[in-house]
This record gives structure tokens, sequence and C-alpha cells, in this order.
């Protein structure tokens, strides 16, 4: 019980971080890789309880790999373009 509200408040702060800090594209990047590794979790909690494998678990932990690499290119491909990582310094439009 106590492992599933660390989870959950885990997610929660990682939202509050993501809605309230939109200033650096860097930041916003952590608090989705926070989100993640809470909803990795989660999933571990959940699959543990059932007694199922943990394939499912490496698999969602390549995606999530996969979607950190992504996203850490765009931040250098924008910071090489812009000269820093600001939202407003950009038109995304």
């Amino acid at each position: 019980m106590m492992m599933s509200l660390l989870g959950l408040m885990m997610f929660l702060i990682g939202n509050m971080i993501f809605v309230s800090k939109h200033k650096h594209l860097l930041i916003v990047l952590m608090s989705l890789e926070f989100i993640v590794l809470s909803i990795f979790f989660f999933l571990m909690l959940y699959l543990m309880m059932i007694e199922y494998n943990m394939y499912m678990l490496m698999v969602f932990l390549v995606f999530s790999v996969c979607e950190g690499a992504l996203g850490l290119s765009i931040l250098v491909s924008m910071i090489r373009t812009h000269g820093n990582d600001y939202f407003q310094s950009f038109n995304l439009i």
C-alpha cells in the first residue's frame, strides 16, 4: 500500500512540474522522464502483484529510453539553431 502511494506521489509531482515549469525545454523533458519513471514503478508493482513475468517491463523500458534519446536530440538541435532552450526564443507555429 505504501509503495503505490509513493508511486502516486511521484506521478503527481511530475505532473505539477510539467504544468508549472515550462520556461526551459530541459526541465519539461526531465519532468516527462520523471512521469515515465513513476509509470514504470506502477507497472512493476502491478506485475509483481499479479505474479506475471517482467517481459513487459523490459519493453516499456526500451520505449522510454528511445523517448528520452529523441527528446535529448531535439534539445541539442534546438540549442544549436537558436542558442538556448527557452520556449520564448523560437516560434512553434
